[in-house]
């Protein structure tokens, strides 16, 4: 396929700081109706991410984000192919990978990303079947 992420990710990556609340936060993901939110340092480097299933499970909207953000964030470079991508949300089990470039936060992509992507080529199979003939090839037991 030979698809890049760059190619592919959303570049206009809407962050939150450690010390924002979850109401903060909750405003934010719902005006724009995202379901994850990456959370970065002062130098736009991941720390963590918080989800909508996060939101939901907190319900003091004055939570520190750092209270219940995943602090395990899996992030894949721009340049990587986006066939790494799917495999490495197929193995975690998540829908979102932070884009970085040197480190930083660049970008975010999707598993619905990579579904449009898919949608948008025809899929063919490469060797369809063939069908069987009965008998071809086979000995019968009247011919033994």
């Amino acid at each position: 396929m030979n698809v890049k992420i760059l190619e592919l990710m959303s570049n206009n990556v809407i962050t939150a700081q450690p010390h924002q609340t979850v109401g903060q936060l909750k405003e934010k993901m719902a005006k724009r109706s995202l379901s994850s939110v990456p959370v970065v340092s002062p130098e736009n480097i991941p720390v963590g991410v918080v989800s909508a299933t996060d939101i939901l499970a907190t319900e003091k909207e004055g939570t520190p984000i750092s209270n219940i953000m995943t602090e395990k964030v899996y992030t894949i470079p721009e340049y990587e192919d986006v066939s790494v991508a799917a495999r490495m949300m197929r193995n975690h089990k998540i829908h979102h990978l932070i884009v970085t470039q040197e480190q930083k936060v660049v970008g975010v992509i999707s598993s619905y990303d990579l579904l449009k992507l898919i949608e948008g080529r025809r899929f063919t199979m490469k060797n369809p079947p063939t069908p069987k003939s009965k008998g071809v090839g086979k000995r019968s037991k009247a011919e033994s």
